[in-house]
């Protein structure tokens, strides 16, 4: 207290700053009603109404030194300041949030002495952490403006850091540029964010590190529940994910033990009340207290767990489910819960009308949209234009024999409209390769009945796609002969047109799973973690590629760890409910080892699909060979868009390559990116060497894209378009029925009932649909593309570059709108009247089926 009192006869004489400090997190409800605070040596109690709203703040709770970043000290370090204290809440300044408060602290600090600063460290002697927002130094003297620091990172007691917490100001600084007062505060910051890769990693440390898939399994439960290890061989290449040093299991030491608790490093738990935090409590809540609860009353009756009729799956959205009170009561009360499954007061359980269905209740079942969604839906980033006919097969032939597809010409020349098979425009929706190496024991070890599909297509003079043919492959019983096919035909009547819709079933049953698993999982989540512990391990705050990589970057370990605890694991929502089963994350990894990172760009994607032609007078450079391509028309305008915000901003630090390629943060970033992130590919020669300006723009442009547009195309739409199960089922549990078995009298007398037991039965469309509701949602704190925090960077030309990329992004909204009003592109509305506005690049909160977050939060 007297240090306090005697601070206030002497600021005309120090510096002043203030620090804005959030509560600790909501969501730990246990410490926000009962913890008390107390400091070590200090003696500092902190009753439990402070450490939740920091109203009041006295004594010697957190203090502070300033590090200057002109002035040496004897070690050839910048010289450090005396330590001063947080002095009181402010409560009267506008700008802040209803969770912050801010305090002023004094600085003794003499310029001619002591020099600018440009960082300061923080002890904090609560026994609770704090989430540190910003520092900001006022009327600092020779220095045109407040300094301001960003900091947005927990503090946790200063006893559990080996060193202690420092804070650099807004700067930017390739290495060489870096004043001599602070390089070595940047290279120890760097060295304690590695760790020593040893030992349990706890919530406190701060540490970002490797390690291999190996938590997926839970052999110590369940034999039937070990899992391969994802990463590390031949066999399994995988990309990496964050290290948490938890012990190995009992029965597999190569397995890691699972726990509740992921390690995540804090400072990825963003805020409070972080969106994916509320977002995975959302889903862990219901699979603990709604799942349980309403399988015994589906189970009770055999017949309950199966829909009846297609008016019933229109139910869920239109009348709900009957549910006793009983069952009701235990649903948790979580207001999100409360949202998804409605009541209606006599316990009811009710879905959102999904956007599909919300025009036309049957358009879905039309050819046209069966098409129009390999273009426009939820994965429109797998058709590709067919280029040899017929298809053939990449797979091994000395293993699984010949594979090439049996369909002929004489199979399309009948829906060619008078063209013949070499003249016609024709595409693939090919999943035979992905799923063929999994078929004999997805059939034969889970409850699933798959093929392997592959779909031809034919580009009308109108523009859409009309489906030609179908082919349902599987295994030949001596593996070498290669697969046993049928090619099924379109059909509008009679039980033709029966066989007709459930084969169209078992293609779509491929192409969630591969969404899901692939196009969602793998090509977002799982390959941008290890570019987000490279960059923190290598690349310093003040680094310009750290500032411009850090928003994309977002809380994405976090929901990646998370998807390991509730989703991906053995016997999980993704092993329960989409086909693959306990062998879906096998065949992701299976994928992953044809993955390429340059292909990852669009414009290069869209090449390699044979869906895009380089075209110098075409806009974006690329011709397409749809021209209303919606995914590609929007999403070429975003990258471009990207593309050029990245060429501005990086331009303003690398004037030549020699300054990229002498880059030693960057050099070492790249370096362990190819070599530990994604390390079973490292011997590819298709890497990028970023040693140009280019190749660094093309990189960073890429790791933009994933992060951003790319999972917005592919995630936001899950609902819309998945929350009608009969749209995009998830399962397959029987084969084509063959003529002369009960199976097939049941098609011809009941088709819609035959549709209804061979795709996803009722328990696992429920919880199919709570959970991609909950994940097709924006909350109320995300941050989209073209918007960052206030104050992220100095440097007014990067502002104003900045300020550019988002009045494009404005443009493009604005474009993106018209197009969806242009009754000449049908492809952007289809059957079902729902324009694809998936990559307008801002949204509301909710389901909105629209809006580009900066990052994989979700």
């Amino acid at each position: 207290m007297y240090s306090g009192v005697k601070a206030m006869f002497n600021r005309n004489k120090k510096l002043k700053g203030k620090v804005v400090l959030m509560r600790k997190n909501v969501l730990d409800t246990k410490t926000m009603t009962s913890v008390r605070g107390a400091v070590d040596t200090t003696r500092c109690v902190v009753s439990s109404t402070f450490i939740d709203s920091f109203s009041s703040f006295s004594g010697r709770c957190v203090s502070l030194c300033l590090i200057s970043a002109t002035k040496l000290a004897e070690n050839g370090s910048g010289k450090v300041g005396k330590k001063a204290y947080l002095e009181g809440a402010i409560s009267t300044i506008p700008t802040l949030k209803a969770e912050e408060c801010a305090f002023y602290v004094h600085f003794d600090w003499d310029i001619e002495d002591m020099g600018i600063p440009g960082a300061f460290t923080i002890k904090n002697h609560l026994l609770v952490e704090f989430f540190l927002v910003s520092f900001t130094l006022e009327d600092v003297p020779n220095h045109q403006g407040p300094l301001n620091f960003v900091c947005n990172s927990w503090v946790y007691n200063h006893h559990v850091y080996e060193k202690d917490r420092i804070f650099f100001a807004n700067e930017t600084y390739v290495p060489s540029e870096t004043p001599v007062a602070l390089v070595s505060y940047r290279e120890a910051e760097l060295q304690s964010l590695r760790g020593n890769g040893k030992g349990k990693l706890r919530q406190y440390h701060r540490v970002y590190d490797y390690d291999v898939y190996n938590d997926l399994g839970n052999p110590d439960s369940n034999e039937d529940l070990g899992r391969p290890v994802l990463g590390g061989s031949v066999t399994y290449p995988y990309p990496r994910r964050g290290r948490t040093g938890r012990k190995p299991t009992k029965k597999d030491c190569k397995s890691e033990k699972r726990s509740s608790k992921i390690y995540v490093p804090r400072d990825e738990h963003f805020g409070h009340l972080k969106s994916s935090d509320f977002l995975s409590f959302g889903i862990k809540s219901i699979s603990r207290n709604v799942w349980p609860h309403l399988k015994p009353r589906l189970d009770s009756n055999i017949s309950k767990d199966e829909f009846e009729s297609f008016d019933e799956v229109h139910d869920l959205s239109e009348g709900g489910i009957k549910l006793p009170l009983d069952t009701i009561s235990k649903i948790s009360s979580l207001p999100l819960l409360q949202e998804i499954f409605r009541t209606d007061g006599e316990n009811v359980l009710k879905f959102s009308v999904p956007h599909v269905i919300r025009v036309d209740k049957s358009a879905w079942m039309s050819d046209e949209e069966f098409a129009r969604e390999m273009l426009a839906g939820v994965n429109p980033c797998s058709i590709r234009r067919l280029q040899e006919f017929p298809p053939q097969s990449k797979l091994d032939r000395s293993v699984y024999g010949d594979q090439t597809s049996k369909i002929t010409e004489q199979h399309l020349n009948i829906n060619l409209q008078g063209l013949t098979v070499d003249k016609a425009t024709l595409f693939i929706l090919d999943h035979h390769d992905v799923f063929m190496p999994f078929l004999r024991r997805i059939n034969e070890y889970t409850s699933s009945k798959a093929y392997a599909t592959r779909t031809i297509l034919f580009l009308k003079d109108d523009g859409t796609l009309k489906p030609l043919a179908i082919e349902l492959s599987l295994p030949h019983p001596s593996q070498q002969l290669g697969a046993y096919s049928k090619v099924v035909l379109p059909a509008k009547d009679g039980v033709q047109s029966a066989i007709w819709l459930l084969a169209k079933a078992h293609v779509i049953v491929n192409d969630s799973c591969y969404h899901q698993l692939i196009s969602h999982w793998l090509n977002t989540h799982a390959v941008i973690e290890p570019f987000v512990i490279a960059t923190n391990r290598n690349l310093s705050v003040l680094h310009p590629v750290h500032k411009l990589l850090l928003p994309h970057y977002r809380d994405t370990m976090n929901i990646n760890a998370f998807a390991r605890e509730s989703l991906i694991h053995a016997d999980g929502i993704i092993e329960k409910c989409f086909l693959g089963g306990k062998y879906a994350m096998e065949m992701s990894s299976a994928v992953y080892k044809h993955w390429v990172f340059p292909e990852q760009a669009l414009p290069a994607d869209l090449i390699k699909r044979g869906m895009a032609i380089k075209d110098s007078s075409s806009p974006n450079g690329l011709r397409l060979v749809i021209k209303d391509y919606p995914y590609a028309v929007d999403g070429l305008e975003i990258w471009n868009a990207i593309k050029t915000w990245v060429h501005d901003y990086v331009s303003l630090y690398y004037v030549t390559d020699d300054m990229v390629k002498k880059d030693r943060e960057l050099q070492a970033w790249w370096r362990e990116v190819v070599e530990k992130g994604h390390g079973d590919l490292k011997e590819n020669s298709w890497w990028p060497k970023v040693h140009t300006r280019e190749e660094l723009i093309q990189s960073c442009s890429t790791i933009i894209w994933i992060a951003s547009a790319l999972h917005a195309a592919v995630n936001f739409g899950q609902y819309p378009y998945g929350g009608f199960i009969l749209n995009r089922p998830t399962l397959s549990r029987r084969l084509i029925p063959e003529k002369g078995t009960a199976e097939y009298d049941e098609m011809e007398k009941n088709p819609e009932k035959a549709y209804l037991r061979t795709i996803t039965p009722k328990y696992q469309t429920l919880v199919d649909l709570s959970v991609i509701e909950i994940l097709s949602r924006h909350a109320s704190d995300e941050v989209y593309l073209g918007h960052r925090d206030k104050d992220w960077t100095s440097n007014p030309k990067a502002i104003e570059a900045f300020k550019r990329f988002g009045e494009k992004l404005a443009e493009i909204e604005k474009r993106i709108s018209e197009r969806n009003r242009d009754p000449n592109l049908k492809n952007r509305t289809g059957p079902v009247q729902l324009p694809y506005t998936v990559l307008l690049p801002n949204s509301k909160t909710g389901l909105t089926f629209r809006g580009i977050p900066n990052s994989i939060s979700i």
